[in-house]
């Protein structure tokens, strides 16, 4: 299950560094001095609501960047003080917060946390063309500040990603990626979307696909072919640069 951490305006630099993939180490202050785990970054964003309790508490956002990781190995609490694995360079890495440090370095770290049985850092799989577009609208959706999500269930299958505007809200936004495969599958579900929740739905597909859509557009599918919006790979990955552009843009000047 994904794990969200932030940091603050302050720390923008080190974040902006941050890669889907990247190693990240859990390093105690309290009630031990040391590294006590490890994840992996698996995306990054920027959010303008509050998450955290103190957050909510305060009425304001506090650590706007986000990445969402995955746990990958922690020590117990129990062993903590055991097995907390600590070298100079660490202690004194440590003291400036979230930062990058050296990839050996870490990797000595996380050899000496873990069990030798399991003393294997996997490379990261590559994801499929179609989960790397799938994560485009995911991105570009937490940019704008929907809580956007993907593999959103319904009784006809999972859309690849919605948007919605609270949390208990039905999807606002419906994406089908369809880079390969059935493409009237996608549509269906599409279809399902708007017929359920009257969602506005979305195809990202290539350009040789673009006819074939165009095709099962006039005909089974004549109902939504005014509703539905066709969007090439190009252009969803051309928007979520700008997006993101723009975004670094209002946190360069202070202004976001």
């Amino acid at each position: 299950m994904g794990r969200i951490w932030g940091v603050i305006d302050k720390k923008y630099a080190q974040w902006r560094k941050l890669s889907s993939g990247d190693y990240v180490l859990f390093y105690a202050t309290k009630p031990v001095s040391g590294v006590i785990g490890y994840g992996v970054v698996r995306t990054k964003f920027r959010q303008d609501k509050p998450l955290w309790p103190r957050e909510v508490e305060e009425g304001k956002v506090i650590w706007p960047y986000r990445f969402e990781f995955d746990v990958e190995y922690c020590l117990p609490q129990s062993e903590w003080e055991k097995r907390k694995v600590t070298s100079k360079y660490i202690a004194h890495a440590a003291r400036g917060g979230f930062q990058q440090i050296k990839e050996e370095e870490a990797r000595k770290i996380i050899s000496e946390l873990v069990p030798t049985e399991r003393v294997t850092i996997k490379p990261i799989e590559q994801p499929s063309l179609h989960d790397q577009v799938k994560n485009m609208p995911l991105e570009v959706g937490k940019l704008q500040g929907f809580i956007a999500e993907n593999e959103y269930p319904m009784d006809v299958g999972k859309l690849d990603v919605v948007w919605r505007r609270v949390e208990r809200g039905v999807p606002t936004y419906a994406f089908e990626v369809h880079v390969g495969g059935d493409i009237y599958h996608a549509v269906s579900k599409l279809k399902h979307a708007h017929d359920l929740w009257n969602s506005n739905i979305f195809l990202i597909t290539t350009g040789e696909n673009i006819e074939k859509a165009h095709e099962i557009l006039s005909g089974v599918f004549h109902e939504i072919r005014g509703k539905i919006r066709i969007i090439k790979v190009e252009e969803i990955n051309e928007l979520l640069k700008r997006k993101k552009a723009y975004k670094d843009l209002e946190a360069q000047l202070s202004i976001s």
